[in-house]
């Protein structure tokens, strides 16, 4: 059934993937609603110009006002809420954007949806479905052993986390309390092109083709459970259509690895793609830095419920998805190469006095 989507932080990494597969794999229209903040990335959605399936819109869900002329003006028939603060680091030197984004901006959001699905005729309150997207870090790590699953308890550990924590209790709250039907879903590190440089896989990338330290945390021994974010884009399309109303699904690819492991296979990668490379063997670059603050040991996602219940797959192994993912950073400096002028110059987060802003 072809539907009319209204997806939030539709320009970032995950949203402008998910409109990319939307776009190439149904029918649907989508409305992209986008603050358009330092990570977003417009260009990665260049494939929809002129579609007549999809439409932009430049608004804040923080600005009530916005949201419901968007509303109003495309009758969405379901909502996509990818919109969200997300890097850790940042979180740690200044959380109050995580808390104005990612609470107060949720609750703007479930508030005027809310108003939005009552309006709706029978027929409408009947298809209409708010997906929240979230993360598996709110459930705070984990030890050697052992995997999160929908029944995990909440353990927040960063201003980051616990953000979004508070956004997954308010989209529950909201169904519980108001009827508003909702679903959810939580998912593992996700990689692939088109991510903002200043997460793990693309800042060892591009440091590595620049000749530049490649700063692992610690001793590298943090493991996190990575997932192609083409295959997440799949995932969350799965729930949004077969999700049983007040329910939340867990979205993984098993491919748990330590992060010294994933820059070495980049390192591998570079040098079996670069073989004249000034910087081979681009191993030699990597770097120990102080480690984060909080750093969660470990992360793993049971994803059983997805598969048994929505009988969805990942399709993406981590082995070709890093191979390809380091392919196209090498061939696309063009769309990375203004970011490291313009907004984010590789330097350190995540280590000063924050707390405050």
């Amino acid at each position: 059934m072809r539907m009319k989507l209204l997806v939030t932080g539709g320009s970032g990494f995950i949203g402008s993937a998910l409109i990319r597969y939307i776009l190439a794999n149904t029918d649907h229209q989508v409305v992209n609603l986008d603050k358009l903040t330092y990570a977003a990335c417009p260009g990665s959605l260049d494939i929809a110009d002129g579609n007549a399936s999809y439409d932009f819109v430049h608004a804040d869900i923080c600005d009530r006002s916005a949201v419901e002329a968007v509303l109003q003006h495309h009758r969405p028939d379901a909502i996509m809420h990818l919109a969200a603060e997300t890097h850790v680091d940042r979180s740690i030197d200044g959380p109050a954007p995580f808390i104005e984004t990612n609470v107060v901006g949720t609750y703007q959001l479930l508030s005027v949806a809310l108003d939005y699905f009552r309006s709706l005729p029978a027929t409408g309150q009947e298809r209409f479905v708010f997906h929240h997207v979230s993360t598996d870090e709110v459930f705070g790590a984990l030890g050697e052993h052992g995997s999160f699953n929908e029944a995990t308890p909440y353990s927040p550990r960063s201003p980051y986390s616990a953000s979004k924590a508070a956004s997954d209790h308010l989209v529950m709250a909201w169904h519980h309390t108001y009827g508003l039907p909702v679903v959810a879903s939580n998912c593992s590190n996700n990689y692939g092109p088109y991510q903002f440089v200043e997460k793990l896989i693309p800042l060892m990338i591009v440091n590595a083709l620049r000749g530049k330290a490649l700063p692992v945390y610690g001793q590298g021994a943090n493991v996190r459970d990575w997932i192609h974010v083409d295959d997440h884009a799949s995932g969350l399309l799965t729930v949004l259509e077969r999700g049983a109303k007040g329910e939340s699904y867990l979205i993984g690819a098993d491919a748990e690895r330590r992060n010294i492991e994933v820059v070495n296979e980049i390192c591998a990668h570079l040098d079996e793609l670069l073989p004249d490379s000034d910087f081979r063997p681009h191993a030699d670059l990597i770097s120990y830095v102080e480690d984060r603050p909080g750093h969660d040991l470990r992360y793993s996602i049971d994803a059983s419920k997805i598969r048994s219940e929505l009988g969805w797959r990942p399709q993406v192994s981590f082995a070709d998805g890093l191979r390809n993912t380091v392919a196209w950073y090498v061939e696309n400096r063009n769309w990375w190469e203004p970011m490291l002028s313009e907004r984010y110059s590789g330097q350190r987060l995540g280590l000063v006095n924050g707390g405050q802003a």
